[in-house]
């Protein structure tokens, strides 16, 4: 691997260490700051914990990062992860819990800004959406959990040392679960944004495992997680153990516990999977803050207990960093960008170009695009997403499903399948009809990505999407992800 690739990937490895160093607070800060774990055996079972976590479960929430922007180019992806390294690096330097989620959020929107990208605000919603959910929600799993608990030690006669032995034991138990969910959940924020450039390639283990090039940096971003829990993470684990609300054994394995169950609640694709087949709503798979989830879960068993105890300053002060911490990012991002292109003259991002073609418009047209007031657009070519959508604005209005749409059909992506790559392909991810669909393309070029989805799905139905149904949300999400490694594999730029 080249070493202009290693370095770019240093920022990732960075903002993992920095995440380590913040976030594993949330996994056994109140234990260790309760004295019932030692800080060594927390730090551990972290890190092994998280690792597993992020390799195993990891891609569930990448996706969404990707969705409110694609970094398209190393070096932007380096800085887009430098930025948000350095500020949870800052605050964790003032021990203030903070979220790893809107430090990568912030950066995105920044990169999005100077490479004249459109952020999608429906996906930024959804994220922002669960910022305010995710310490609600842990607060009422805390306080709900507490409650119980104190209800069944009521009615058992448990002698007080063999109380405090299960006690620490459980603390261990959900402090590996917290790890696991942290990995699962977070993984994207370290390494997400480096997915859509990713410098490994798939290879097999033994001859039955792929070890696929996502999991590959999954696996770089867990260890440095892992170092980051080991070398800096005490000062931020007493914040919370400690500070915020002095906590008893059982209090703190009810705050790991409540925070654990909404990280894995927003990262699990199994359970998103039942859901979808009971026909019931779905969870957004959302990257969401372990720092808030937390805390959350701490003032919600301050306020089962009135609040007398809680440090409201202090919480105040935690309030102020996560509103500063997204700005405070994308501000560093833009002009850290701004630097490395002009200064160190490196691409940071890949120009985009989109089209406006009779062959685009009727393809609108056929979705149920209104193209009747942008008729004279047709045959303009645009040098950025933030172009057409102004031109389009000024015409229609457009809401943010229409411009998602116009974008994802007027985008130039060319792509050509070159016999002697199609002829090596045997990836696990398709099935022998997907395989043979995509052969059959040999020696073609396309212009649009979706001319290549339509190709692929009148050459078999296992490409084809599904209407838009909650039971049909799972089947389309698997074919948009093979979708993408075709385009990554074949693509050969705009």
């Amino acid at each position: 691997m080249d070493i202009a690739v290693l370095l770019f990937l240093t920022s990732g490895l960075f903002l993992g260490w920095s995440l380590g160093a913040n976030d594993a607070a949330n996994v056994f800060g109140t234990a260790v700051g309760s004295g019932v774990v030692r800080f060594r055996t927390a730090a551990l079972i972290t890190g092994v914990f998280v690792i597993l976590g992020a390799v195993i479960s990891g891609s569930g929430t990448t996706q969404t990062l990707g969705d409110l922007g694609s970094v398209n180019a190393l070096p932007g992806a380096f800085t887009a992860a430098a930025a948000a390294g350095f500020t949870v690096y800052w605050m964790t330097r003032a021990g203030v819990p903070v979220s790893t989620t809107q430090a990568i959020v912030g950066a995105i929107i920044g990169w999005n800004l100077f490479s004249q990208s459109v952020t999608d605000t429906r996906v930024l919603f959804k994220i922002v959406g669960t910022w305010m959910i995710c310490p609600v929600l842990a607060g009422l799993i805390a306080a709900a959990l507490l409650h119980l608990l104190a209800v069944f030690l009521k009615t058992r006669s448990i002698h007080l040392l063999r109380l405090d032995a299960y006690t620490r034991l459980a603390l261990i138990v959900v402090g590996a679960f917290g790890a696991y969910s942290l990995g699962a959940n977070n993984i994207a924020n370290v390494v997400g944004v480096f997915v859509p450039v990713s410098p490994f390639t798939d290879f097999r283990i033994g001859g039955f495992f792929n070890f696929t090039s996502v999991q590959q940096l999954f696996l770089l971003g867990g260890l440095a997680i892992a170092i980051g829990v080991f070398t800096y993470s005490k000062k931020v684990m007493l914040t919370v153990g400690a500070e915020i609300l002095p906590l008893s054994p059982l209090a703190a394995w009810v705050a790991v516990l409540a925070h654990s169950i909404v990280l894995f609640v927003f990262a699990s694709q199994g359970l998103e999977h039942l859901l979808a087949q009971a026909g019931l709503p779905t969870i957004p798979l959302v990257p969401v803050s372990s720092s808030q989830a937390v805390v959350g879960a701490v003032v919600g068993i301050g306020l089962l207990k009135r609040g007398r105890t809680i440090q409201w300053p202090l919480l105040a002060h935690i309030g102020a960093g996560w509103v500063a911490t997204p700005i405070a990012a994308a501000a560093i991002c833009f002009l850290s960008l701004f630097v490395l292109q002009n200064v160190f003259d490196q691409r940071v991002y890949r120009p985009v170009s989109y089209e406006l073609t009779p062959r685009v418009m009727a393809r609108l047209e056929a979705e149920g695009f209104p193209i009747e007031g942008i008729a004279n657009l047709k045959g303009r070519e645009f040098e950025s997403a933030r172009s057409i959508a102004g031109s389009l604005s000024e015409r229609i209005p457009l809401t943010p499903e229409m411009r998602s749409q116009a974008l994802t059909y007027a985008e130039v992506f060319h792509t050509s399948f070159f016999p002697i790559r199609l002829a090596s392909m045997a990836p696990e991810e398709l099935s022998p009809q997907q395989l043979a669909a995509l052969r059959q393309l040999s020696g073609r070029s396309y212009r649009h990505k979706w001319q290549v989805a339509d190709a692929l799905a009148q050459r078999a139905p296992e490409w084809r999407l599904r209407p838009d149904t909650t039971v049909n949300k799972l089947h389309n999400r698997r074919i948009q992800r093979q979708l993408e490694f075709v385009y990554r594999t074949f693509g050969v730029g705009g």
